[in-house]
């Protein structure tokens, strides 16, 4: 029995004078994050919500994330983490998806109303009918009939007797698409994310030099509703006792000016942030003070370009780790550890209590350097996803989790990635679907056929773009589309390019050939 929350708990115990989360002019203690994760857990508890029960949680890198996180944790339900930048249509469908009884959601902006957003998912919701709002303290609801959650939790004292659970149970649900339709809950058990976080610390930070402090100071710009920010960061960070910093979005000159001034010590990212700080570096930013603090950088979210990586680290005099994961696999799987050699462009090597292997398509092993499957096994593979036995039975194939992905072994174990099976998109970090966008587009009345491929982009790796084949008489203009579709998808998922086609390339069983769109696509840069 046991409780991923237990690792607020202990370092709650052992530095509780110590800051936990730094947001702007905001410094919360050990103490207090975990007295205040105590009042939720109790305010969950008098709602009625049961171990088990799922809880949607909505919330940029802010304080009331963890806050809320590991208040859920401890009332023995699950939190299911939700991007801040879903539409109203997309909040429905994973509320009703996950099954959640309460959704909390921080009010927001006028730029992006995440509370309005999901007020209007609510009312639609078939199975979730109780709402939260997250304000600022003694700030009232921006929604009528809506309580705050501050005003849940005074209702509750600072202690709570966490629930313990089951070493199997869900403690988190977290979404991710396939090239199969609607997003997929992955059910991270509590042993799941447990383990993980304390090899991902280990791996992370037990054989860097200790900072002065005692303690290390970690600037978290990755998104806590993903699996990068929310287990590898915020989970490790409060497992080792570390001061985390805060930041809801990656702006280049506010991630260089934090860095300075909290004395960060270890930053993670995707290649695409390396990139901005290197030219804001490269424009003229002093990086002196940054080099005296900074002691590992990792990246992981999509592959580090060679050169990317050795001018980042040549200026700012830090190494970069790169690894390997997936929402599925809680996520880290494979990293470059700090004891070991080293190798540019690699993964790197399994990590403690899991198995990698590159396989064929009958899961014997590949030769060293043969091209194959990356498959997974160990304590990180999640329980499965929520209520898709059908998925379930496809990815866990003869006893291993099937990444999709493509990839080689070498001589020593480091592990290469070479392709995707799936045609999944990364966008700066974020997976993006296909599939979901396509099914969207030919939702409109005017499209009849849609097909959507990423395309290369200096600054977010990936584009996307559609090729659109319309419906007889229809006149509609590739700005409309990027328009109509921007109202319908997230922020990161919608298409920014648009080509309108009479027809569009078909294998013999009909099914829409991809690669020939990507051969096109890249012959046509080449040319230009």
């Amino acid at each position: 029995m046991q409780n991923l929350s237990t690792i607020l708990e202990t370092s709650a115990r052992e530095y509780p004078d110590r800051d936990a989360f730094v947001y702007e002019a905001f410094r919360l203690t050990y103490s207090q994050v975990n007295a205040m994760a105590s009042q939720v857990a109790g305010a969950l508890v008098a709602q009625g919500i049961k171990p088990g029960d799922k809880v949607a949680l909505s919330c940029p890198n802010l304080p009331f994330f963890p806050i809320c996180y590991y208040g859920i944790l401890k009332a023995g339900a699950t939190v299911v983490p939700l991007n801040v930048l879903l539409t109203k249509r997309e909040v429905t469908y994973h509320l009703d998806n996950s099954e959640s009884k309460l959704v909390i959601a921080f009010q927001g902006s006028e730029e992006l109303p995440i509370a309005q957003i999901v007020h209007s998912a609510v009312q639609e919701s078939q199975h979730c009918k109780d709402m939260w709002v997250l304000t600022p303290p003694g700030a009232p609801s921006p929604i009528e009939g809506v309580p705050t959650v501050m005003e849940q939790m005074m209702q509750h004292a600072p202690i709570f007797d966490t629930v313990q659970m089951d070493n199997n149970a869900t403690a988190v649900i977290l979404y991710t698409s396939g090239t199969t339709g609607n997003p997929k809950g992955a059910e991270l058990t509590h042993t799941n994310l447990l383990f993980n976080c304390m090899v991902s610390r280990d791996l992370m930070l037990s054989k860097i030099e200790p900072s002065p402090k005692g303690y290390e100071t970690l600037l978290i710009v990755l998104p806590l509703f993903h699996s990068f920010g929310q287990s590898a960061q915020m989970n490790v960070g409060v497992l080792a006792g570390c001061t985390m910093v805060l930041l809801p979005r990656f702006e280049t000159e506010k991630v260089l000016e934090l860095l300075v001034k909290e004395e960060i010590t270890m930053f993670a990212g995707v290649p695409t942030m390396y990139w901005e700080l290197l030219r804001g570096a490269e424009g003229g930013t002093d990086v002196s003070h940054i080099r005296d603090n900074l002691k590992v950088c990792c990246s992981g979210g999509a592959a580090m370009p060679v050169e990317l990586l050795k001018n980042f680290e040549a200026k700012f005099d830090v190494p970069i780790l790169e690894g390997y994961g997936l929402s599925e696999t809680s996520p880290v799987a494979t990293f470059n550890r700090t004891d070991r050699p080293r190798k540019v462009g690699s993964i790197g090597l399994a990590v403690w209590g899991v198995q990698v292997r590159v396989v064929d398509d009958e899961l014997n092993d590949m030769p060293p350097g043969e091209p194959g499957e990356i498959v997974i096994r160990g304590h990180n593979i999640m329980k499965g996803y929520f209520n898709n036995p059908t998925a379930n039975e496809e990815c866990f194939r003869g006893g291993w989790f099937h990444t999709g992905d493509v990839g080689t072994v070498d001589e020593e174990g480091y592990f290469y990635i070479v392709d995707r099976t799936k045609d999944m998109i990364i966008r700066g970090g974020f997976n993006v679907y296909p599939r979901e966008i396509e099914e969207v587009l030919v939702s409109h009345p005017e499209i009849s056929l849609a097909c959507v491929i990423g395309i290369p982009h200096d600054e977010y790796g990936e584009e996307i773009k559609a090729f659109v084949v319309l419906n007889e008489g229809a006149t509609l203009a590739p700005d409309a589309i990027v328009k109509w579709s921007k109202e319908q998808l997230a922020a990161y998922k919608y298409p920014r390019h648009v080509e309108i086609r009479t027809e569009l390339p078909l294998g013999p069983t009909g099914k829409i050939l991809k690669k020939e769109l990507r051969k096109q696509e890249l012959g046509e840069k080449a040319a230009s």
